[in-house]
């Protein structure tokens, strides 16, 4: 499986344990920047890494912020993201079996390493669960943003 992964500087120390746990897992890595904790502007590595999802060149794709809403924000504003923002392997189970999210978003400062892990790899080993009704919510998602364009 290969994984996008992109932050700011609020994220840039958490990304980089987390595509070293990635790599020492045998995924596959494009990593999208930042490369420092100098301050920039979140929304272009969402971006980055929802365009990535989205046209294939990547699985899934994880995002990280100080607190992961603003970049899931700008991840979501690319048509096919469902980002979501975890604080707890539940919700990344949920997020994945019941809308399908392909991209992960994770709060520097509201979860650690080790519950980040925690997070991704439930989110990584969770498929979805392909139910009916999700299937139709999903469908409805896109439909609005089709009807929003």
């Amino acid at each position: 499986m290969k994984i996008a992964i992109g932050c700011d500087h609020g994220g840039y120390e958490l990304k980089e344990k987390i595509v070293a746990y990635l790599k020492e897992n045998g995924y596959e890595v494009q990593d999208f920047g930042t490369n420092s904790t100098e301050s920039c502007d979140y929304p272009m590595y969402g971006r980055k890494v929802g365009k990535a999802v989205v046209n294939g060149e990547c699985d899934r794709g994880i995002v990280i912020c100080t607190t992961g809403i603003g970049i899931s924000i700008a991840a979501n504003r690319i048509k096919g993201v469902r980002a979501a923002v975890c604080t707890d392997p539940y919700m990344a189970e949920m997020t994945r079996a019941h809308n399908n999210a392909n991209v992960l978003a994770l709060g520097a400062n509201i979860v650690g390493e080790g519950l980040a892990i925690k997070i991704l790899d439930v989110f990584l080993n969770t498929e979805f669960s392909e139910g009916e009704r999700h299937k139709r919510r999903i469908g409805l998602i896109d439909k609005l943003c089709e009807e929003d364009a």
